[in-house]
């Protein structure tokens, strides 16, 4: 519309007037002398000035509209078009493909965003392929324990004892402590767990869980300690998750703490009541140190599940936090120790 409106504007005031007196002169030469006697040339000769003028307008106006509007739209539909075969590539498994920068804000702005989105897609994907290669590898070593042993009591290779049946039960319990720990993860991550949000005293849970970590530590082991005053500001949290967050990072700071001091502390940063366990064990490398917080993640990958758990602790620990309207924080320097942290809301 302006295009358009702008070449009749532009046209009927430079060409009306040189068409007008084209028609004067055309009058001139037939010999009329007054107005009067040329009011009716004069009129046809307004006439046809404009009629001429509103032709070139429509022409000039119309072409030049429709020449931008095609050029405009194939600028639009370009990367449009990009975005089509791209998402294609991504349906073919192909997460390789981004979307180029636009010289038109908002469809750059829509490219930034669809950029993001299939990174994460692509994040997601990855994530899945190891999750599914990882459960694969943890159930894999139960079951190919359990039927090793079940093979040789049935053909008689082997005869039936306390310590066999022993080691079958252990072998169940870990596939069953897997298949736990990966639904409660599931319901985790989909918000399903309960949270019981109530005002409740910190520092009895703190304590019941020292003596309780401390009566199994061995002699030659770590020493489980408390630092945190007797009186602490209620929270508002939900005890049962809380006791949950925190024995699953103790048991993960005496599994990787031979020797040395395991120290429950506290500190108050309104809003927050912070909870810190630190402990002077093999630490985490930094380029481990990003991935604690993933699925089947272990430091040492050369680790049986044994030993190392079942990797799943922490991210249940990370979204057990969250729902419970906290964070949760970790530092780590390697071969020295390890900082875990988490606040919860101040009642």
């Amino acid at each position: 519309m302006i295009v358009g409106l702008g070449t009749f504007v532009f046209i009927a005031k430079f060409s009306s007037p040189q068409f007008f007196v084209l028609r004067l002169e055309q009058l001139e030469k037939k010999g009329f002398m007054t107005v009067r006697s040329a009011k009716t040339y004069l009129i046809e000769g307004f006439e046809t000035a404009w009629n001429h003028s509103s032709f070139w307008s429509l022409v000039v106006g119309g072409g030049t509209a429709g020449f931008l509007s095609f050029y405009l739209s194939q600028r639009i539909m370009q990367p449009l078009d990009k975005m089509k075969d791209i998402t294609q590539l991504f349906a073919a498994g192909d997460w390789l493909e981004r979307m180029p920068e636009s010289e038109i804000p908002e469809l750059n702005q829509l490219s930034a965003s669809f950029n993001r989105m299939a990174s994460s897609l692509e994040d997601v994907e990855t994530r899945r392929r190891e999750l599914v290669s990882d459960l694969t590898h943890e159930l894999r070593t139960p079951l190919t324990v359990v039927r090793g042993y079940l093979e040789e009591l049935a053909a008689g290779n082997i005869e039936g004892t306390t310590e066999l049946y022993l080691n079958l039960v252990g072998e169940t319990r870990r596939l069953e402590r897997l298949t736990r720990d990966l639904q409660e993860l599931s319901q985790a991550e989909a918000g399903y767990i309960s949270i019981d949000l109530k005002s409740f005293d910190l520092y009895p849970l703190l304590e019941s869980l020292v003596i309780r970590f401390a009566d199994q530590l061995l002699e030659d082991g770590p020493i489980l300690t408390l630092d945190s005053p007797s009186v602490l500001p209620s929270i508002i949290a939900d005890r049962d998750r809380t006791q949950q967050i925190l024995v699953n990072l103790i048991g993960n700071a005496i599994r990787y703490t031979e020797t040395g001091t395991i120290t429950l502390k506290t500190e108050v940063k309104p809003p927050y009541l912070w909870v810190s366990v630190i402990d002077t064990g093999i630490g985490i490398s930094p380029e481990d140190l990003p991935h604690v917080f993933e699925r089947f993640w272990r430091a040492d990958r050369s680790r049986c599940s044994y030993s190392g758990g079942s990797g799943i602790g922490l991210a249940i620990t990370k979204r057990l936090v969250e729902l419970q309207g906290g964070q949760i924080e970790v530092e780590s320097t390697l071969n020295q120790g390890t900082t875990f942290r988490f606040c919860l809301l101040l009642a």
